[in-house]
């Protein structure tokens, strides 16, 4: 695995509390990076902005962003939708804009195959069968 981020990195684009480490969220980063290096044709500097941008997604996995904050009584929302998956962090969402090779948004998406089967007859087989 070649870790291209640090965490002084991804700390310049998110606020991160000094107690969270975040190594496993620049690993897990670095892992989808790797995966997605060789067929994407990206060059080094991309692959880095990519990582850092997902590792900035998956920290907000254990620290997640408010959306909205009340200050009596007191309330606040956050961000989260694990369905979604990249797109539920405006992080996440960077990443997959960075990565133009559209690999990271069918990870996130998931894979899915899709096929089609002809259950009628071709017009040369209703002629071999008079009875249709």
């Amino acid at each position: 695995m070649a870790i291209r981020t640090t965490a002084l990195d991804v700390g310049a684009i998110i606020e991160v509390d000094p107690a969270i480490v975040l190594t496993p969220f620049i690993a897990i980063a670095s892992a989808l990076v790797d995966q997605i290096a060789d067929e994407s044709g990206h060059d080094a500097g991309r692959l880095l902005l990519i990582e850092t941008w997902l590792a900035a997604h998956f920290y907000t996995n254990r620290d997640p962003r408010t959306t909205s904050e009340k200050a009596g009584p007191v309330s606040a929302s956050y961000q989260s939708a694990v369905a979604l998956g990249l797109a539920t962090s405006h992080y996440g969402q960077t990443a997959m804009i960075l990565d133009t090779s559209g690999l990271l948004m069918s990870l996130s998406k998931g894979k899915r195959k899709v096929g089609v089967h002809w259950l009628g007859r071709t017009d040369e087989e209703r002629l071999l069968d008079p009875a249709e």
